[in-house]
């Protein structure tokens, strides 16, 4: 009895001093970055009660942190997090870090490099909406710079983060410079890519040391007025990224396009909005319908673009024949790219955007 007393008292004392290592520090104290307008809300992209989308799908796509990454320093020799998301079930095209994780890179020799995950507790049950974890361990001594993306595709109602007591955290200053603003389906939403921070946008603006803005809303980009007002609202913007075609029909492009791109010309006139066509889906392959619905938006698409390419110089459409590559591999289903996807997705825009880019003086 008392050697089982001794184990227990032990096993306490080994968990006490343990849990006295660790201090957890709230990260919205930090840096957190990627609102394009300011919110309310910590880790919220959109602010709902300034901006009324008339849909609660939109509503709650615009409270996900989708984009949100927080900058940090510490010479911890490791990383933990506590979260809470929504206690919505996992998305069934989605790993559940990169719905309802967290996403570590640590700057080494002027490079972000991959250190870790934070992985949500599915196991606990699908509601289970409370994460607690390990990011990175067994650093070596020395100051560390930290971006940390948040979910993809969920509400974070908080966030903190645990470094070794002694150790220092502090708020690291936002490395990327301009403000694109890249705007989008759920190809920009990230739907199928494997962590948070593998998101073509994230990808592109961390590859570049640009100031990238999520906001990819799955199935819900339409062109509608409403996100153009958001986006008219935006200040300081440098150039506007769009993947404007993925969900509207061809009717849609043809009634919403116009009035879309008046809306933000009336706030940045000279501001160049350079239009990504929509992939060409692995869904058309076989299907008779889907093939000529696809057909007939991406030709709707160019041409709405074009046609205001003439009176407009500032106006860019981009192609999509390789976006996706030849060896029908690069999609989860059809219509999503994987990291794979995302990786020839970006091999075929990057030198195309940074030449347009250039010519504004981004560089």
């Amino acid at each position: 009895m008392k050697k089982i007393l001794s184990v227990a008292i032990a096993v306490l004392i080994f968990h006490s001093l343990n849990a006295q290592q660790t201090l957890y520090y709230n990260a919205a104290d930090l840096n957190v970055i990627g609102k394009a307008i300011p919110t309310s809300k910590d880790f919220t992209r959109i602010d709902t009660s300034a901006y009324r989308f008339n849909d609660k799908v939109i509503d709650e796509f615009a409270c996900h942190s989708t984009g949100l990454a927080v900058l940090f320093a510490t010479d911890s020799p490791f990383i933990n997090a506590k979260w809470q998301t929504s206690p919505a079930n996992a998305s069934e095209n989605m790993t559940a870090i990169a719905q309802k994780g967290l996403d570590l890179y640590i700057r080494q020799d002027g490079e972000w490099v991959f250190a870790g995950v934070g992985r949500p507790q599915m196991d606990k049950g699908p509601e289970y909406a409370c994460h607690e974890g390990t990011i990175v361990k067994s650093m070596a001594p020395g100051r560390k710079e930290c971006l940390l993306y948040l979910p993809l595709y969920d509400r974070l109602d908080s966030l903190f983060i645990g470094v070794e007591e002694g150790s220092y955290i502090e708020p690291l200053e936002n490395p990327f410079k301009y403000r694109i603003v890249v705007k989008g389906s759920s190809v920009t939403h990230g739907l199928a890519a494997s962590r948070p921070g593998m998101s073509y946008a994230a990808r592109f603006g961390r590859d570049n040391g640009f100031y990238c803005f999520n906001l990819g809303f799955s199935g819900k980009s339409k062109l509608q007025k409403e996100y153009a007002r958001y986006l008219a609202d935006i200040e300081d913007v440098d150039a506007f990224i769009f993947d404007a075609f993925s969900n509207p029909s061809a009717e849609i492009i043809n009634e919403n396009f116009e009035r879309f791109v008046d809306i933000i010309r009336e706030a940045h006139p000279d501001v160049p909005l350079i239009f990504m066509q929509t992939e060409r889906r692995e869904s058309r392959n076989f299907d008779t319908w889907r093939e000529d619905f696809e057909a007939k938006k991406q030709v709707a698409a160019e041409k709405a673009v074009r046609e205001r390419m003439k009176t407009d110089k500032h106006i860019y459409f981009i192609p999509s024949d390789d976006f996706l590559g030849d060896e029908h591999i690069a999609t989860s289903d059809g219509s999503h790219p994987t990291d794979l996807g995302f990786t020839y997705m970006l091999e075929s825009i990057s030198p195309k955007i940074l030449k347009i880019l250039r010519k504004y003086g981004i560089r």
